[in-house]
């Protein structure tokens, strides 16, 4: 296991990154995602073709958003690291979805230091949460740790190579007697009730998800949060879900949801999946990849070289069997961590009175 070790004094500086960066940065991105020792990555979700993360979250100049953050380390004139922050819209949370670093002495040091430095800034910033999902190598856990991170969960990614064909489109018949429809903002609660039934109790409680997120659709929808949602930028977002057969005691209740992001860069396309423990998803799957593949046919000009990616956390078996049986095979683990910047209060509150 790698050992974090504070940061020497180099007499480099981290700093914010800048327009004029750009090359280098892309340069920086694109050599630590290569299989080399001297390099050290998140290793989000895997290396190398087909998929690399290089490919899955670099940002196009035009994709970057005010509110997203970058800082680099600089060097001798030179930049040997960076991490890259996605700020969401509608939360007081950050993601680290890069954070990259050159030197077969000092990465874990150049590392370190741009963590610390983010650290810092959202303090400042009054952010609630910092969240990173990463590789178990290359000190990647123990840095975030000795950083003040939480390590809550183990996801693994599924990819489908886009050699699978997809299923047949379904018809809205078939989709009545299935019970599949759009997920729409009406299903907040019902969408919250379906996430507390299948996560655990300390999840819930880290995540802390709302109902005004369940109540958002579209590109900018971050529920059910996962290692890969940074690629959802890239995508034309759906949510379907799946009613109950006798609809619980309100008539309301769900079996199933699916969160389809069709991909509209060089990415694959998304796909996930949240059910209750004694639901069966195989008619979700089936018609969550046969909604990519004629979507795909409508958008692309029939362009079928993009995989499926789908996130299954090791406590949303069997999803991922269900996931199996339709072409998916593992590519990659990653730990997902926490970070909460903010100090909790309690309220105050009536308690029973005692008896002296």
């Amino acid at each position: 296991m790698s050992e974090v070790r504070a940061a020497r004094s180099s007499g480099g500086k981290v700093r914010q990154a800048r327009l004029t960066d750009l090359a280098a940065l892309g340069e920086l991105s694109r050599l630590c995602q290569d299989a080399d020792a001297s390099t050290r990555s998140l290793g989000l979700p895997v290396s190398g073709p087909p998929i690399g993360v290089f490919s899955l979250f670099r940002l196009p100049l035009g994709a970057f958003r005010p509110h997203d953050l970058m800082f680099v380390y600089e060097a001798d004139g030179r930049l040997s690291g960076l991490i890259r922050v996605e700020r969401e819209s509608f939360r007081d949370e950050w993601t680290i979805v890069e954070l990259d670093g050159i030197g077969s002495s000092n990465a874990g040091d150049i590392r370190f230091r741009l963590v610390q430095q983010l650290v810092r800034e959202s303090s400042k910033r009054g952010v609630g949460r910092l969240h990173v999902a990463c590789a178990d190598k290359d000190g990647n856990v123990e840095l975030f740790m000795q950083a003040g991170f939480a390590p809550y969960g183990e996801e693994r990614g599924l990819y489908r190579p886009p050699d699978e064909a997809f299923p047949t489109p379904w018809t809205d018949e078939r989709m009545r007697a299935a019970r599949i429809r759009p997920a729409a903002p009406l299903d907040a609660l019902a969408l919250s009730r379906l996430y507390a039934a299948a996560t655990p109790q300390p999840v819930q409680r880290l995540e802390l998800l709302r109902l005004a997120d369940w109540e958002r659709q579209g590109s900018n929808w971050r529920v059910p949060r996962s290692s890969l949602a940074p690629i959802l930028r890239f995508a034309d977002v759906e949510g379907f879900v799946q009613e109950a057969v006798d609809g619980g005691r309100d008539g309301t209740q769900l079996d199933a949801f699916v969160q389809i992001g069709v991909a509209k860069e060089d990415q694959p396309h998304y796909l996930k999946v949240l059910g209750r423990p004694d639901a069966d998803t195989a008619d979700l799957v089936d018609f969550a990849l046969a909604s990519i593949g004629s979507r795909t046919a409508r958008t692309a000009g029939g362009r079928q070289d993009r995989g499926v990616i789908a996130p299954v956390r090791t406590y949303e078996s069997p999803i991922d069997n269900r996931l199996e049986e339709t072409g998916f095979n593992t590519i990659a683990s990653v730990t997902l961590l926490m970070k909460e910047t903010l100090v909790r209060v309690a309220e105050p509150a009536l308690v029973p009175a005692g008896v002296r």
